[in-house]
């Protein structure tokens, strides 16, 4: 700014001049340093730590040297540009005034506070950009803290439910196996190999997102398991269609609808049958799970903790993304759950 005004003053074809003389490289560092003084030191340091007086006070501390030093006065001064010759009166004064007194220059008893407004200017506008440029920084780093912040506090939310999901399902299969163990059951060591797997795939599989091709295998599992304890009145049909692929779901998030459909549609005196279909398409899936409601399941009135915390990892995984209904159609429960967005990079980047 000063270096165009000036040239623009003297002429462009001492611009050159005015870039080497001492008197712009004084410009030049007093400037610099007030500002990452003022970026460093005051703003941070006073202003940020609510020492408003003292800041205030050192901003006219910094101003009261910047028009003592006269930084742009000195660097005018040493290219002035040309004025022309003071305008003389001849002959005696007009009737009725005094005669002109010479002009005597100041001496040393005759010194005056000269104000230089362009420094003072300038020293404003330097302190202006270093406020704003640190206010902005700032305000980027609180954004990212908030942003990390809330992703630490939806991680451990997730863990959290997914901690309440393994033992409950844990606790349900582990009953059915102590029945078949205590009947002596030759279908005992298989679910315990079943079992095994399951809990392998709960524990290995610690990310948000898996493969679907896993979660189907653990679902069969399941289903596996259950049947060793089902007697002839009760039927279940499982179908799966379409190509798994790579794609991606996250774990555990169809279990809780097996759980409930097993353990509210099943009956000892009445037939019954569970139905569940799982429809794979392009970057979707559909699952469908139908059970029989019982009168003496239907008065406990019980919400399970396992599709609770499904529908809140839901929110949290596939946001905007996800179908779920649940519906009584003639004496049948009804589960639908539609999934979007099944990328097959996001076993790759969640971890």
């Amino acid at each position: 700014m000063p270096l165009l005004f000036i040239s623009g003053q003297t002429g462009d074809s001492r611009a050159l001049a005015i870039l080497f003389s001492p008197e712009f490289l004084v410009f030049i560092l007093t400037y610099s340093a007030l500002f990452y003084f003022h970026t460093n030191f005051l703003f941070p340091q006073l202003f940020f730590r609510k020492h408003y007086l003292l800041y205030f006070f050192s901003i006219v501390i910094l101003l009261l040297m910047i028009n003592l030093m006269q930084p742009f006065d000195h660097l005018f001064m040493r290219f002035p540009h040309h004025m022309g010759p003071p305008m003389m009166h001849h002959g005696p004064p007009p009737d009725g005034m005094m005669p002109a007194m010479p002009a005597q220059p100041p001496g040393p008893g005759r010194m005056r506070f000269h104000m230089d407004f362009i420094s003072l200017f300038l020293c404003m506008l330097t302190i202006a950009l270093s406020v704003a440029i640190e206010t902005t920084h700032r305000w980027r780093q609180t954004e990212k803290r908030a942003l990390y912040a809330e992703t630490r506090k939806t991680q451990a939310e997730l863990s959290f439910l997914k901690a309440q999901i393994n033992p409950h399902f844990l606790f349900n299969t582990l009953n059915n196996i102590y029945s078949l163990a205590i009947t002596r059951n030759e279908y005992a060591a298989p679910s315990i190999m079943k079992l095994s797997n399951m809990l392998r795939y709960v524990t290995e599989e610690n990310r948000n997102y898996v493969l679907l091709q896993g979660e189907i295998a653990c679902l069969n599992d399941y289903i596996d398991l259950q049947r060793l304890r089902l007697s002839k009145q009760t039927k279940v049909e499982v179908t799966i269609t379409g190509d798994p692929g790579v794609k991606c779901i996250a774990p555990l998030v169809l279990l809780p609808f097996l759980e409930n459909a097993f353990k509210y549609g099943l009956s000892n005196h009445e037939e019954s049958r569970i139905i569940i279909t799982l429809n794979i398409e392009e970057d979707s899936i559909r699952f469908f799970c139908s059970n029989k409601i019982f009168k003496k399941h239907q008065q406990e009135n019980r919400t399970g903790i396992g599709i609770s915390n499904t529908v809140q990892r839901l929110e949290h995984l596939y946001p905007d993304r996800y179908t779920l209904t649940t519906e009584e159609v003639a004496g049948q429960f009804q589960v639908t759950l539609i999934l979007q967005g099944l990328y097959g990079d996001k076993i790759h980047s969640d971890r």
